[in-house]
């Protein structure tokens, strides 16, 4: 049997509230937002439910009809959401989004400051009777950006998962708006130790016996062996069962190229190549996530791991909104072997 059939996936993160101007306008000449609901973790659960997965979300939204409305965005999309807490305190996290054309690349702005996730008090929670029902669990490095009860909720969530034996996946995903680089490694580095399946080489401290990060300097666009010298080096250091990382090529703000590299089993793997126009780019890297998780879960050869979650972001980037909205593996399959004949 696989082991997606067995699985039981939950994430936690802050849902946010996105506003973004139709058409590709511009904040400053619109008179119109367009509405949908995501962030990084509960774009994956969302993603990884459509493809059948039994996925939990658990966050802090105010209880307000916005609150519920995310919510119920979430439900929607099959994901459990029994998890979520509704506070009496607080606001709901907001960003906008000026998608890219062109030439113009896109732009969000966070308005996310004392939002009902980023004020609640985790210590309130029993992590371990929480994730006591699953055998999955996905953070983010956004969450600990946010405050420090938030860092204390990726604390206690993987101090209980690892006490329980819950396979933990960790997204590094870095957002410089929220934190400093140094700031954000040397908190991430310590999560490490927990972590079995990682997503993203930084911001992670990884220094040699000078002190000198091994990853100081290392092309944006890594050769084969640049990445495997650093994927080896994070495994002979925590033992991770999988590293995976997508390196994209920015032609224009429309155009774009991905690939995908993968450590696995004592070896680095590199995906094809896909060049692709942009409908929208915001969520490309969870869907990366969730299509390697599904992969794993699905107990793919790791060939087919890297290209089947490269080829989940390229699909993400021909949909609005957020998440991955993907009922059909077939269709991931076909364009991970670049078929893109009409299917009847």
């Amino acid at each position: 049997m696989s082991v997606a059939k067995t699985v039981k996936f939950i994430t936690m993160g802050e849902l946010l509230l996105r506003l973004s101007p139709p058409n590709y306008e511009k904040i400053r000449t619109t008179d119109d937002f367009k509405v949908t609901y995501g962030g990084a973790e509960a774009n994956v659960a969302a993603a990884l439910s459509n493809l059948g997965i039994d996925s939990s979300y658990f966050t802090v939204v105010p209880d307000s009809s916005i609150g519920k409305a995310s919510i119920r965005y979430l439900r929607s999309n099959d994901v459990h959401c029994s998890p979520c807490i509704y506070a009496p305190d607080g606001r709901m996290g907001i960003y906008f989004l000026e998608e890219g054309f062109g030439v113009r690349a896109s732009k969000v702005t966070y308005d996310r400051k004392e939002s009902a996730f980023s004020r609640f008090d985790f210590k309130t929670v029993d992590f371990t009777s929480l994730l006591k029902p699953f055998n999955w669990l996905h953070l983010s490095g956004i969450t600990p950006a946010l405050s420090s009860n938030c860092r204390e909720l990726c604390t206690l969530a993987l101090k209980a998962a690892k006490k329980l034996g819950i396979t933990v996946s960790f997204d590094c995903n870095f957002r410089s708006a929220l934190w400093g680089w140094q700031e954000a490694r040397d908190c991430i580095t310590e999560y490490l130790p927990y972590v079995d399946v990682l997503f993203g080489i930084e911001p992670i401290n990884l220094r040699d016996e000078s002190g000198k990060d091994l990853k100081d300097g290392l092309s944006m666009t890594p050769t084969l062996e640049e990445q495997d010298k650093i994927f080896r080096e994070l495994h002979a250091r925590y033992n991770f069962k999988a590293i995976g990382r997508h390196v994209r090529y920015v032609h224009s703000g429309s155009e774009n190229s991905l690939k995908a590299y993968l450590w696995y089993s004592g070896k680095t793997y590199e995906s094809r190549t896909f060049r692709f126009s942009i409908l929208d780019r915001v969520g490309g890297g969870d869907a990366f996530a969730s299509g390697m998780i599904y992969a794993l879960m699905r107990e793919m050869k790791p060939d087919d791991v890297v290209n089947f979650a490269v080829a989940s972001s390229v699909l993400k980037h021909t949909m609005h909104g957020d998440c991955n909205i993907t009922d059909d593996e077939e269709s991931i399959i076909q364009l991970m072997n670049q078929k893109f004949e009409i299917r009847r």
